[in-house]
């Protein structure tokens, strides 16, 4: 990761160190994408990750809120009351809500396990949608806690784009809240996160400009400034004599008009390139207008950070595109003297599920869209340039019609150097929301953040440990097993099974709370002597797994009984749900052992130091001794293949997580799968991984000759003899079906520099 503040440091230790909701947010520039995926990437919490509209949870990397949390459309009604209609708008309300929450067991498992939400873009995010979301958790983990008991990342700038609520729903709302923004919602009033802001500034270096845009975004602007920027205004007319701007309009009907316009005016012919789109990827969330229209000359910007080491551009870069063909687009950076060919980018469509070996949180991909990832860029509006960066900027912001988007617009340059206004700015257009800035004063201060993480910490760690030797819930799901069982049903011969079940967690839960009872007077001490609790933890776990331990053995030798005997569905069923909380108590206990592990040795607490082989093993370790051994003494291979499919829910195919897109199609290549092969497994086009292979092939992870035979070597390396164009298209002509284009790119790749 990128160097990253001081803020930055603490919400990561907030988020791995403590149960605290948090509100992180920060100008632009600040890195809070950065830090966003430093969370995921660290974090031992299961982590779900949502936003307010497709595209934002699309740039997230995670899904929306109303999809996850099963959420209808309608306002929603904080209360005990009859639903309203009127003719233009519905609304929900406690009484209705719930019954949407009839949703899968895969849904379901992963709002149970899920212990961190990340919010992004919350700015968008209206208050009465909140508390719906804090209902539906509340309701599905059966926890009347603030979100059902789990941790919140609430992550936006809330002086970007606003929430949307139309006139006729507010006058509905304004009945319950005082305000449309998220910190709004009686959840939020309630139980208010900590206020944390990234001050340190990555994009601008220019004091002047930083001083700027600070007084713009806080409603200091002084006439000064106003000042300052109406020298950068130019008459409309005279924008062509500058290259290599973009306007940044208010309007999408305008900013429309002058794409259209000027690649119209371009001579030359009009190409078009489509994407791939595999399996489940809708329309609403394609991330670039479906059908890409260039010619050469056209004024493009990237959209997405470059994935190579080299970084040859980001997300705002401009460029100029230089030649065209069926198969390639070659970009020129003017003003470096340099082009670039333009790889095609992924983008997945996920949904979240519960590993059921490790109980963790994990993804898997729906379908993929498989595009360039790059725009027209004579014009873009406010609305659509968040999150970019930009050198070069004419603004039309004359029209301004939301509060803030005057400093949306300006904050996207790096510099005043790259500056242009197409008419001088109004003091009366620069405002930013008066309940924004009100609720800006929340901010907690560097000092008293490193106290408040401290006592937090400690909070944290005690309530983890005590949590993972509390078996009162795991005691309570067995004993309604047991009440469910009836004399006459079919389940009613595993009576004193069940019963033993019970009574070996009985004789263990009253040691565990006079356990958990020295760890409060532990942690209640002035000075916390870390290493003799971890040698009673130690001790404790001893103790405690071999039971535990023993439980899930003997429940899965149940259910390998159970699935062999004839209508037993629901005995299955029941034995498998609990199957995986005795599962999940043993790893929580494992858990545990590594986490005051880690407090002892002085590491942090981050996801690669709570998960061991041991714990990701475990399940699956247990599951294959069981099997071997019950196999062992009832043998039989036809009954065993009619008893592995008999009960097994269709819904709970094995997933595998989401990985690095080039690393996950070189696992496969080892596996010695083809490139016709691993594109159905990857829901991708043949032409996709090809890429992936070139991408290997120039790290040298794969050899040439593994790919192509020698005699088409020996062909391509006597027609690049010599060859010296990044663009392959006059190759590619040269040579026609002689070579595909995929091969010239593997070739390419095998005599990069760093081969």
């Amino acid at each position: 990761m990128q160097t990253i503040s001081e803020e930055a440091k603490y919400t990561l230790q907030f988020i791995n160190q403590t149960q605290r909701n948090i509100f992180l947010t920060g100008r632009a520039g600040t890195g809070k994408t950065t830090l966003l995926r430093e969370i995921i990437k660290t974090t031992h919490k299961n982590v779900v990750v949502v936003a307010p509209t497709g595209i934002a949870a699309l740039n997230a990397g995670g899904v929306t809120i109303h999809s996850l949390f099963q959420l209808p459309f309608a306002g929603f009604i904080p209360e005990e009351v009859a639903p309203q209609f009127s003719e233009f708008s519905q609304f929900e309300t406690r009484k209705t809500l719930a019954r949407h929450f009839k949703m899968s067991s895969l849904k379901k498992a992963v709002i149970r396990n899920m212990e961190l939400l990340i919010i992004d873009e919350v700015s968008m995010l209206r208050a009465d949608l909140l508390d719906a979301m804090n209902f539906m958790l509340q309701t599905v983990r059966k926890n009347r806690s603030p979100f059902g008991g789990i941790q919140v990342l609430f992550i936006g700038d809330l002086l970007q784009l606003p929430p949307v609520i139309r006139d006729d729903e507010w006058k509905t709302l304004r009945n319950y809240y005082h305000g449309k923004y998220f910190f709004h919602s009686h959840v939020f009033q309630n139980n208010p996160p900590l206020y944390i802001e990234l001050t340190k500034i990555f994009r601008q270096k220019d004091d002047v400009f930083i001083a700027l845009l600070n007084n713009l975004r806080h409603n200091y602007v002084s006439q000064e400034d106003v000042d300052l920027l109406n020298r950068y205004v130019i008459s409309p007319s005279d924008l062509q004599k500058h290259t290599g701007y973009i306007t940044l309009s208010t309007h999408n009907a305008k900013a429309e008009a002058i794409n259209t316009k000027a690649l119209a005016d371009l001579e030359g012919t009009l190409h078009t390139y489509l994407p791939d789109v595999i399996d489940d990827f809708p329309k609403k969330i394609y991330p670039v207008e479906e059908q890409l229209q260039l010619k050469v000359g056209a004024q493009i910007m990237f959209i997405k950070n470059d994935l190579n080491p080299e970084k040859r551009f980001f997300n705002g870069k401009m460029g100029v595109i230089k030649s065209l063909s069926e198969e390639e687009i070659l970009v020129q950076f003017p003003e470096e003297d340099k082009a670039i060919v333009v790889e095609k980018y992924e983008w997945q469509n996920i949904r979240y599920f519960v590993n059921p070996d490790t109980k963790e949180i994990e993804e898997e991909v729906m379908g993929t869209f498989v595009h360039y990832p790059i725009k027209l860029a004579w014009a873009i509006t406010v609305h659509k340039s968040q999150g970019l960066t930009f050198d070069k900027a004419a603004l039309d912001v004359s029209q301004v019609f939301l509060p803030g988007q005057a400093y949306v617009a300006l904050s996207r340059l790096r510099s005043l150097d790259g500056l242009i206004l197409l008419s001088k700015l109004q003091m009366n257009g620069i405002s930013n929301d008066e309940d924004v800035m009100l609720y800006a004063e929340n901010k907690v201060n560097e000092e008293i953040l490193g106290e408040i993480l401290h006592q937090e910490t400690k909070k944290f760690l005690l309530d983890f440990l005590k949590n993972s030797f509390d078996w009162n819930q795991l005691l309570q799901e067995w004993r309604n097993h047991l009440q469910n069982y009836d004399q006459k049903s079919e389940k009613s011969s595993h009576y004193f099974w069940v019963k033993k079940q019970v009574d070996a967690l009985i004789d263990i839960v009253e040691p565990a709370r006079k356990f958990k009872i020295q760890l409060d007077q532990l942690f209640s001490r002035e000075t916390i002597d870390y290493q003799f609790i971890e040698q009673r933890i130690n001790a404790a776990y001893d103790y405690f797994f071999k039971v535990l331990d023993d439980m899930v053995y003997k429940v899965l030798w149940k259910l390998e009984e159970v699935k062999r005997a004839q209508k037993a569905k629901t005995l299955f069923d029941e034995l498998t749900f609990l199957e995986e909380i005795q599962v999940k108590s043993v790893l929580r206990l494992m858990k545990a052992k590594l986490m005051i592990k880690t407090i002892v040795s002085g590491e942090v607490i981050s996801k690669e130091n709570l998960f061991s082989e041991e714990t990701k093993l475990y399940k699956s370790k247990k599951i294959t001794t069981v099997q071997n051994t019950f196999k062992e003494q009832h043998f039989s291979i036809l009954e065993d293949e009619i008893a592995d499919n008999r009960y097994k829910s269709k819904s709970k195919t094995q997933k595998k997580p989401k990985k690095n897109t080039v690393q996950e199609t070189f696992e496969l290549w080892q596996a010695q799968n083809s490139i016709k092969e691993i594109a159905v497994l990857r829901k991708l086009t043949t032409q996709t991984i090809s890429g992936h292979i070139a991408k290997l092939i120039e790290m040298q992870a794969i050899k040439l000759h593994e790919v192509l035979p020698e005699d088409k070597i020996q062909e391509l390396s006597e027609a690049f003899k010599g060859y010296q164009e990044e663009s392959l298209t006059p190759l590619k002509e040269k040579y026609g079906d002689q070579f595909t284009w995929d091969e010239l790119r593997m070739f390419k790749a095998s005599v990069a520099p760093n081969n």
